[in-house]
Parts: C-alpha cells; sequence; structure tokens
C-alpha cells in the first residue's frame, strides 16, 4: 500500500480549525483518505486524526512536521504528533510467569494482524522462554532480588538494549513488577499495562477473590497507559462478562484471563493504528 501520514493532535476550540489543516493537506497535493474529530465541550478542546497519501505530495515528509508547526501549530497552541504508515512500530513485551496474554500477542502478531515488529520479550523469570522461542523472538532475562536491591540495574540493562533495538512502545503482558519513574518517563503514554479488574473497582491484590466475596455479578479487565500513579494512568480500553453466584474463584480467573487478552489486544491494536490521543488523564480512541 502506498505511505501514508498520520496527524494527531488537539489544542483549544475555535472556528476554522478542520478548513486549515485540510487547505494544508489539499493545496500541497495530499489526497485525505482519514478525517475524524471531536470537540470536548466541557474543555473547550478541539481533537483530530487526520491521514492523507504521500505519493503526490508536495512537502518532503523529513519537512512536514516543520511547516505544520510552523504554520499552524504556533498559531493554534496545537500539540501534535506525526506518523508515517511505513514506519512500523517497535514492541517490545514484558512478562514474568502468565503465558495468556503473550501467548495472544504473539499470534496475532504471526498472523499478521499488526503492521508491527517485535524484537524482544523481556522477563524477570525464565519461565516463558519457551513460548518466546516457539515464535522465533529473542527472549532475555533479568532476575530481581526480593529487595529490589538490583532494580536501578535491570532497568538500566532493559533501556539500553530495547534503545538499541529502537523500540517505540512496550506492552506488559501480566508484567508483575511495578516500573520505575525513571522508565515510564522514558516511554511517557507508551507503555500499555493490562490489569485484571475493571479499574478503579477491585484495585491491589486478588481482585477476582475480592469480587467473589463481594459477590459481584459482573467482572472486568482494563488496559491503560502507565503513569508514575499506580494502575490510574489513562484508560485505553475495558470489558467486563456476567457471572453468577454458581461461579468461584478459580472460574472467575479463567474467565477473567479470557478478558484481559481481548482488552489488552484491543488496547495495543489502537496503539499500533496511530488512533489514540492522551489529553489529561484521559484517552481519544479515533474510530
Amino acid at each position: 500500500m502506498e505511505a501514508s501520514a498520520i496527524l494527531l493532535l488537539y489544542c483549544p476550540d475555535q472556528p476554522g480549525i478542520i478548513s486549515e489543516v485540510t487547505k494544508f493537506i489539499t493545496d500541497n497535493q495530499g489526497n485525505i483518505i482519514y478525517l475524524d474529530q471531536y470537540v470536548d465541550r466541557e474543555d473547550s478542546m478541539f481533537f483530530m486524526r487526520i491521514e492523507w497519501q504521500l505519493d503526490c505530495f508536495l512537502i518532503p515528509r523529513t519537512k512536514i512536521s516543520d511547516y505544520f508547526s510552523t504554520l499552524y501549530a504556533q498559531r493554534y497552541s496545537m500539540t501534535f504528533n506525526l506518523y508515517f504508515s511505513d514506519e512500523r512500530p517497535r514492541m517490545a513485551i514484558f512478562v514474568s510467569r502468565m503465558s495468556h496474554c503473550l501467548y495472544d500477542l504473539l499470534a496475532r502478531y504471526k498472523a499478521g494482524e499488526w503492521n508491527v515488529d517485535i524484537p524482544c520479550i523481556i522477563s524477570n523469570h525464565e519461565d516463558l522462554r519457551f513460548v518466546a522461542e516457539q515464535f522465533d523472538i529473542p527472549y532475555y532475562v533479568w532476575p530481581i532480588n526480593k529487595d529490589h536491591s538490583n532494580k536501578d540495574e535491570v532497568e538500566a540493562a532493559e533501556r539500553e538494549l530495547m534503545e538499541r533495538e529502537h523500540v517505540t512502545f512496550i506492552v506488559l503482558a501480566r508484567y508483575m513488577q511495578v516500573l520505575s519513574n525513571a522508565m515510564i518517563a522514558r516511554y511517557p503514554h507508551h507503555i500499555i499495562n493490562i490489569h485484571h479488574s475493571f479499574l478503579p473497582a477491585f484495585v491491589g491484590a486478588k481482585p477476582y477473590l475480592q469480587a467473589w466475596e463481594r459477590g459481584v455479578k459482573i467482572i472486568g479487565a482494563t488496559s491503560h497507559y502507565v503513569t508514575a500513579d499506580l494502575d490510574a494512568g489513562p484508560i485505553i480500553e475495558q470489558d467486563v462478562t456476567r457471572i453468577t453466584h454458581k461461579d468461584t474463584p478459580e472460574s472467575l480467573v479463567l474467565k477473567g484471563k479470557d478478558l484481559e487478552k481481548i482488552v489488552l489486544s484491543r488496547a495495543v491494536t489502537k496503539h499500533i493504528e496511530r488512533k489514540i490521543l492522551t489529553y489529561k488523564n484521559k484517552t481519544i480512541i479515533f474510530s
């Protein structure tokens, strides 16, 4: 497929923004193939995703960001990101001992569902090396001491690896370690986590046991971007399933694992497609 440019932006709402942006593209012989926009009336903020073909575009791709910043972003106080469809994101997967999310991610990757590369899988345990070997992806292990005394050293080695592999975002596929603020700051809104609960309820340890003890009728899973506030980052995707009094903590875990897989994969899909804008502590998800 022909390469396209993808522009994600937000700014204070005012008349004429769509007209100005589309005129910039069409005046330079770009063919618009996607446009979606949203206005948050509470905050008077405008959000947009627009994509156009580059084959006849007059501005070289290396100059598009500079042109757009000078002509429009500064004038309208825009925050924007520019991507290109032929530049594949590079995803690092972090895992511990649970395999269900990892298998689902790798199966979708091998099936060609995602326009993404996976240069490495990183873990604090050896347990899932056999999964990485099945999919022929390098697997790296850095054990973390119980007292976390080597955590800074481990994260430094992980960051060095990811920089060497040009990783653009991280997926925590039931990785059971809390990332440091330094790691989070290195990949702002580019670390996706799956939480085995419908946040913000039943946070912390053993959420399925908490749900069972409370007698809830639904359980859920939440995928969100990681921030320095534990389990409080911008939510990307959520889903629930119904349960009854006949369910046990064990059956809740099985149902929950199915939810975790699909919710995490939906979130990863939207990130790969560059269809997520983060604003404050919320996400705008384009269709």
